[in-house]
């Protein structure tokens, strides 16, 4: 399976992570040419050489009508002025730098004006040169991050205004990765936890903590960490890239790496300020799975199989008992939910929801499992799906239980004879 990691131990930005993409292509400075074709008003990418603690890598800069935004060392301003004349202001202490002291409003060729979800949609599905699916990859990333800001300041989605992440050198970096992560076409992209940086960042309203509400937002349910670098290194652009990128957050998977890319940063920390990308073919399939377990015996089957089905539709992965021997030689039962990290928080508010429990154990584990999919196939009964499962030198497949046996009620069949029937339709 082609697999891509991104390493954020520095964080992330858009421009990071369009330089660590670009290095894992073959021709990246046709991409940038690319790029600059795209027709994005006033707007021109630059690659560059850049090296941070002794590592080489690339940087790339995006020219706002010939000026890159952000001149200063290492300021990042941006401003959100929403329709009930809110202003905010942050000044970021990042790499992705941006300057943006300039009116709200920014204007195309055409003369409309792009600031809120309308005109930003406008932009992406109607002025640039993107394919459907890149486009469609963009817009999605600007509804987490206008999500982010209205829950943050309380307005609706309506009545955001984007300005650092509005403007054109924004605009920018959310296609340029839509971009690269169509032409890569991974089959999965994991992601480590992310590093956010530390300390605050002040704004109009006063100094307010790393990370910014936004990122914060943006980033509920990933694993992420502060650390001692002082400093914002995950921006919203970037935290809203991840998120809907990728596939699972957590530790790099088994994989055969065949290409790596470094995405720099402008600004210099103890450690190398950037974003590394991992390209390769994983393993016959490995990931990491959380197993949680607790004891009951106090509980009805009734009960027990209410919870257990709460737990699937919540996304366990897997929800089984086991008859067990408790103190004071009480029968109870052993509960055990199987889900990926990420899915922790939402299989213990399920546990301690549905169940009797007061306490649950967490076992971290690796599945080695076969790489699956689901084919449907037409036949003389209808349509029946068949999962399929492959890896470790072996091929298997069987048909959806479900469709078996609506065939059988229908026909007054039993399975056996309905898979016999569908075996001889091959």
């Amino acid at each position: 399976m082609k697999t891509l990691y991104l390493d954020c131990g520095m964080g992330a930005a858009g421009d990071m992570l369009t330089a660590a993409l670009l290095e894992l292509l073959p021709d990246p400075e046709g991409f940038v040419r690319r790029l600059n074709g795209l027709g994005i008003p006033g707007v021109e990418y630059r690659r560059e050489r850049a090296v941070k603690c002794g590592i080489v890598g690339t940087r790339v800069s995006v020219l706002v009508h010939g000026e890159e935004e952000g001149e200063a060392p290492h300021d990042h301003h941006h401003h959100h002025e929403h329709e009930h004349e809110h202003e905010h202001e942050h000044s970021h202490e990042h790499d992705h730098h941006h300057d943006h002291d300039h009116d709200h409003e920014h204007h195309h060729a055409h003369g409309h004006t792009h600031t809120g979800m309308d005109g930003i949609r406008h932009v992406l599905l109607d002025h640039l040169e993107l394919p459907e699916r890149v486009a469609a990859d963009a817009l999605a990333v600007y509804e987490l991050i206008a999500e982010a800001e209205s829950a943050v300041h309380a307005v609706p989605v309506s009545d955001i205004h984007f300005h650092e992440v509005g403007t054109l050198d924004a605009v920018a970096d959310v296609c340029a990765v839509c971009l690269l992560m169509d032409a890569l076409a991974p089959d999965e992209v994991v992601v480590s936890p992310v590093h956010v940086g530390s300390g605050q960042v002040r704004c109009a309203h006063g100094v307010l903590p790393v990370p910014a509400p936004a990122t914060a937002h943006i980033l509920r349910g990933v694993p992420c960490y502060g650390g001692a670098i002082r400093g914002e290194l995950c921006t919203p652009t970037g935290a809203a890239l991840l998120k809907h990128f990728a596939a699972r957050f957590g530790e790099m998977p088994v994989m055969t790496v065949e290409g790596i890319g470094y995405g720099m940063g402008k600004r210099d920390f103890e450690a190398a300020n950037c974003v590394r990308a991992l390209l390769g073919e994983r393993a016959d399939g490995t990931d990491t799975v959380l197993e949680l377990s607790c004891n009951v015996d106090d509980m009805s089957a009734e009960e027990l199989g209410f919870a257990m089905e709460r737990l699937f539709e919540g996304g366990a992965l897997e929800v089984y008992t086991v008859p067990v021997g408790m103190k004071k030689s009480r029968p109870g039962t052993l509960l055990r939910v199987m889900c990926p990290p990420e899915g922790r928080d939402a299989m213990l508010r399920l546990l301690y929801r549905h169940t009797s429990t007061i306490g649950v154990r967490e076992t971290r584990t690796r599945r080695y499992v076969l790489d699956r999919s689901v084919v449907t196939r037409q036949t003389p009964y209808g349509e029946v799906r068949v999962k399929e499962s492959s890896g470790y030198g072996v091929r298997r497949s069987k048909y959806e239980y479900e469709d078996l046996a609506g065939i059988a009620r229908r026909e007054d069949l039993s399975l056996a004879e309905v898979k016999a029937l569908l075996d001889g339709t091959k």
